[in-house]
């Protein structure tokens, strides 16, 4: 009977590893990759394995192959005592995301790498960590004590994921981002408890994290205290991973032990406790502000050994002083500010915008036996801040973001002796969105004569451009089946999933409401607006882009141990998204009709012939970009293979050889796909009223009804202006069959373990296809880009008679990334009181366009740009950390980062450029450029970094007895005072283009700054 089992089981993994090479499944998902561990090994035949959790007296089990083969899979990370029978017990350390090695065959003593465990701060066991280093996966883990010791800036948990090579997380002006190689933000998944957070919307990679500009949130994307640990995968991944082309940083969120514990913390920081910025020192006036962050976390048992919760909140609090200065300019050395009215000069002057954030974490875990395990948790981010005054607005034309993230798994696993199951559902709701603090009309005052002309003071509300509602609603439920007891010529534990996900996405663009512009000049203000810029509602569609999107996705991977050194991955999953308002759109018919006519009107000439033919002479097909709500289908071929192996070299995991190559499949951002129904159904048309100085062409008696009208009081009233204007201004166009953005992934390393150090080198290429990018697709009657008659640029040529400019998305943005990254750490334990991490990237990057760049007008089409080097990324980048036990309790971590200057992109302009572009072979009025910044020295040698960092702290513990304890920190960041600049000036020699960094712009990271910490334990 037992023979005819294993021949059951050989057959079976003999088919599962024939399918992955051979088949691909189905479709795409947003959450995918589970954080659980797994175990593998040697063990006595037939012995039955079981696995401990130290804090939460959790087991699991499984039996032995007659082999003596045996694996655990899905096992929460943590502290574990194993044993395969009397004399065989191990306790062990696994980490988040790993699959590590454990030989069960005799006791074993622990070795000079054990480590002190801890869950919370309670339970404390020494355990040995067992590294993976059997993967083919490009990455590294965060561990939990790298996260309570290194210095850090922000209490975004995914700060330390630039301890890895090839990540790199940005701070600038508060605002944070994370992104791996020389690809954007929005191309890397976090997932949390294997549920990625995906932003489906605009950019930032995570939900709320795009911020009110789309360039980055202040606000932190999820309770650091509920954080247990985290694995960053740069390249490489397994099958399981979805809607990804970059980094894939999969967490393991902490929960409650068999006793309780918790904490209580409070940040504080001030503009006493830094120094200026650049900016500041030039304008000798330093914001003043103070900055808190606290909250506390609190887990515990329910039922012993049985069902546990862990609850934490985190709350960020601060006030960025402003102040709204108006115009510098002068007139007959009086200010233009003077000769505002009175009420709008009294708006100058300091006002402060003030920021809240609260975050809370809840979860409960249920174990009624030792082969089930429930869990529910939640999570709910309400963010607020005032945004928008400075320089020439007043606080009065502020807005209130608004950044709400909400969500909620629930998950039943269920092991057996040779099969493991999760079940899993989610829900997700997310919006954000600005609103301005009063219903009154915004008001801008603006200078035109005598020169120079400039903006000096907007109050009120905002300009209706400002405005967006982005949300993402909706519920997914996925299946994951792990088989762990197969074997064909070598031992597999084979795993497959399934996924659904119906997720309703929506994105505004605009507002109804009006910016309404005055005259300013040397006799004051005009009585009347001279133009007036509005939110305008056209041809019927809905103000609010709305999709039902379903989403489905299927893996299926083999972990095939050949031998014990031999190990291969083999996997393969389908992605599927079908997205309703692009499918489905139709292209407005006055839009058709304009574009066929068989004659158009060009700058006071009939041109007989149709703008379709133009644009067919300037090598634009208009018909692959018209949508009949009938002739678009969903990507149905994201296959995506995905191979790895590793080569133990002595079968002691000392020295392993790995590789991998495989694909994979991100996601066009919704609020991109949306645009022929957010730029059609409400245009920011500008009109002109006649006024006194003729401003635009537009002075008494000049009114056309089409560009300059008469002024009525009724205007004041935005609803009033809808029958102003041409309409729509801006016709945006999608190729009916764009496709999903992917990379290509290549690698080759080798990690070796040299003493207590664990090293790697690896070099990754990184192949990055069919980025979706917005060009210029006005063409003049003779199809070309730049010349006709006396027009000499772009800029004159024909949109779409009568309507507005035509923008044209397509895909075509391509980067090309060589990384050599290497990287050696030696891990923190309690014996030796120290640990250090080292990692270090080369990269070697070509781009077309920067991939975060969502528009290319300046050369007839994307495939005309040029490969150029990256301005992503810098060649070199340096980071290392460092902690060590000093005496008297006293812990002190650093943190170096170092990095060359960051190439800069630019557009060389406005003359003839000798290349031949476009399908007519023109000289191109504007041309790619990319130049290098002049870095700054080091202590030693010479200016070649663009970042310069040293950030310091340390943490004192007061033992207060009944398991209390006092945490005093302080944290000394960048405490050098390097000024790590962002901004950069254009400067040409000729042809040739050398930026060079603005000394009073803005800069990365921080000033010298200087954080107090108190820590509450018990």
């Amino acid at each position: 009977m037992k023979a005819s089992i294993q021949l059951r089981k050989k057959l079976l993994a003999s088919l599962i590893s024939t399918a992955v090479i051979a088949v691909a499944g189905v479709p795409m998902v947003s959450w995918a990759q589970s954080a659980n561990a797994n175990l593998r090994g040697k063990a006595p035949p037939s012995a039955t394995i079981t696995a401990k959790n130290v804090a939460t007296g959790a087991q699991r089990r499984t039996t032995a192959n007659a082999d003596g083969s045996y694996a655990l899979v899905g096992l929460p990370p943590g502290t574990y005592t194993v044993d395969a029978g009397a004399g065989t017990e191990q306790t062990v350390r696994l980490s988040v995301a790993s699959t590590a090695t454990l030989n069960l065959t005799q006791a074993a003593a622990a070795p000079a790498g054990a480590v002190n465990a801890t869950t919370l701060t309670g339970v404390s066991v020494t355990a040995t960590a067992l590294t993976e280093v059997k993967t083919s996966e490009i990455g590294s883990t965060v561990s939990l004590h790298q996260i309570n010791t290194t210095p850090q800036i922000t209490r975004n948990f995914l700060e330390f994921a630039d301890t890895v090579p090839g990540m790199a997380f940005n701070v600038e002006n508060g605002k944070t981002s994370i992104k791996a190689g020389a690809q954007p933000a929005a191309n890397v998944n976090v997932y949390i408890d294997g549920v990625g957070q995906k932003n489906y919307v605009h950019g930032g990679g995570i939900s709320g994290q795009a911020g009110p500009n789309h360039d980055g949130d202040v606000g932190n994307p999820f309770p650091q205290l509920a954080i247990g640990e985290y694995r960053v995968i740069t390249s490489n991944y397994k099958a399981e991973y979805d809607q990804i082309s970059s980094a894939a940083i999969t967490a393991e969120t902490k929960s409650g032990t068999n006793e309780f514990h918790g904490e209580v913390f409070n940040t504080f920081t001030s503009d006493r406790l830094r120094a200026e910025t650049p900016a500041e020192s030039d304008a000798h006036n330093k914001a003043r502000g103070v900055s808190r962050e606290y909250g506390g976390a609190f887990g515990g048992p329910i039922i012993t050994d049985k069902l546990h919760f862990f609850v934490t909140y985190e709350g960020k609090k601060f006030s960025t002083p402003t102040t709204t200065t108006g115009s510098g300019h002068t007139y007959n050395n009086v200010s233009y500010n003077d000769f505002l009215p009175a009420d709008a000069k009294a708006q100058l002057g300091p006002t402060a915008l003030p920021f809240k954030e609260n975050l809370y974490f809840g979860k409960i875990d249920w174990e009624p036996t030792d082969r089930d395990r429930f869990e529910l948790s939640t999570k709910i981010r309400k963010e607020t801040q005032i945004y928008g005054a400075g320089l020439t607005t007043a606080a009065s034309a502020n807005y209130n973001y608004k950044n709400d993230d909400k969500r909620f798994d629930a998950r039943w696993q269920h092991s057996a002796d040779s099969w493991f199951n999760e079940l899993l559902w989610t829900y997700e709701s997310t919006l954000d969105t600005p609103t301005p603090i009063t219903d009154a009309p915004a008001t801008t005052y603006f200078w035109n004569a005598p020169a120079p002309a400039d903006t000096i003071l907007m109050i009120n509300g905002q300009d209706p451009r400002q405005y967006f509602e982005a949300s993402q609603k909706g519920n997914g439920i996925q299946d994951n089946l792990t088989f762990n007891d197969l074997t064909w010529h070598g031992d597999h534990v084979v795993k497959m999933g399934v996924k659904y996900k119906e997720v309703t996405l929506s994105d505004r663009d605009s507002a109804t409401n009006a910016n309404y512009f005055y005259n300013v000049s040397p006799d004051g203000t005009e009585a009347t607006p001279y133009k007036v810029v509005f939110g305008k509602v056209n041809s019927g569609l809905p103000l609010t882009a709305v999709s039902k999107n379903k989403q489905f996705g299927t893996y299926i991977q083999d972990d095939w141990s050949v031998n014990d050194k031999l190990t291969v991955n083999l996997g393969v999953r389908w992605d599927y998204e079908k997205s309703p308002q692009f499918l489905d759109y139709h292209t407005l018919q006055p839009i058709v009709d304009a574009i066929n006519a068989p004659t158009y009107d060009f700058n006071g000439e009939t041109i007989n012939q149709s703008y379709a033919q133009s644009l067919a002479a300037g090598g634009i097909n208009i018909n692959n970009y018209i949508s009949t709500g009938h002739n678009r289908s969903a990507q149905k071929n994201e296959i995506q293979p995905r191979l790895g192996f590793s080569y133990d070299l002595n079968g002691d995991e000392e020295h392993v050889i790995f590789g991998g190559a495989g694909r994979a499949y991100d996601r066009n951002l919704f609020d991109v796909i949306s645009l022929e129904n957010s730029k059609n159904a409400l245009s920011e048309p500008t009109v002109d009223f006649e006024n006194p100085t003729a401003i635009d062409g537009c002075g008494p008696g000049k009114a056309n009804g089409t560009s300059c009208f008469a002024w009525d009081p009724k205007y004041l009233d935005a609803a009033n202006l809808q029958g102003l204007g041409s309409g729509v201004s801006e016709v945006d166009m999608i190729n009916n069959n764009i496709k999903s953005p992917y990379s290509d992934q290549f690698s080759l390393g080798m990690r070796n373990k040299l003493g207590d150090w664990n090293t790697s080198v690896t070099l990754a290429r990184i192949l990055q296809y069919d980025g979706i990018i917005g060009t210029l697709g006005n063409r003049y009657p003779n199809g070309k880009f730049y010349n006709y008659e006396n027009f000499t640029n772009q800029w004159g040529g024909a949109g779409v008679p009568g309507i507005g400019n035509l923008i044209l998305f397509d895909n075509g943005k391509t980067t090309y990334n060589t990384q050599l990254l290497l990287s050696a750490e030696k891990p923190y334990t309690r014996e030796s009181g120290w640990g250090m991490t080292i990692a270090y990237t080369h990269t070697h990057a070509t781009q077309n366009r920067l991939y975060s760049d969502g528009y290319a007008f300046d050369l007839p089409g994307i495939q005309y740009y040029p490969f150029q080097t990256s301005s992503a990324a810098p060649k070199h980048r340096l980071v290392m950390t460092g902690v060590v036990d000093a005496p008297w309790g006293i812990t002190v971590a650093g943190k170096l980062t170092l990095a060359t200057p960051t190439p800069v992109s630019a557009i060389g302009c406005c003359n003839l450029w000798p290349n031949s572009v476009g399908v007519q072979g023109e000289m191109s009025a504007a041309y790619p450029v990319v130049g290098i910044p002049k870095g700054s020295h080091f202590l030693v040698g010479g200016p070649i970094f663009g970042y310069r960092d040293i950030d310091l702290q340390a943490t004192k513990n007061f033992d207060l007895g009944r398991d209390m304890v006092l945490q005093l920190r302080f944290d000394a960041l960048n405490v050098l005072n390097f000024k790590n600049y962002n901004d950069t000036i254009d400067n040409y020699t000729g042809a040739a283009y050398n930026p060079s960094y603005n000394r009073i712009g803005n800069i990365l990271g921080v000033p010298r700054t200087y954080k107090l910490t108190a820590d509450f334990r018990f």
